[in-house]
């Protein structure tokens, strides 16, 4: 595949999908290595197909759908967070 031709709009970086994820980059290099996650390697940097992402999670995670979840999740740590670390420690 010829880089020239490449479409940046048509690919996430490892730091952007780390952020849509809410991993760090160091985890998604490893689950790149393992296979886990389907990326192309330009130069020294790995991208990531967004139709691969899209593929994976049905639908493009986009930043105010990333908002609306890290809501979600507060509110319910914030209810229910010393039953959800209880049962954690089962």
């Amino acid at each position: 595949m010829k880089t020239k031709h490449l479409k940046t709009d048509d690919f996430l970086t490892t730091s952007q999908l780390a952020a849509i994820l809410g991993l760090s980059r160091i985890a998604i290099y490893k689950k790149i290595k393992k296979g886990e996650i389907k990326a192309i390697k330009i130069g020294r940097m790995y991208v990531i197909p967004k139709s691969y992402v899209s593929e994976v999670f049905g639908y493009s995670l986009s930043p105010s759908r990333k908002k609306i979840i890290e809501k979600a999740v507060r509110k319910v740590m914030q209810e229910y967070g010393e039953v959800i670390i209880k049962l954690g420690n089962e």
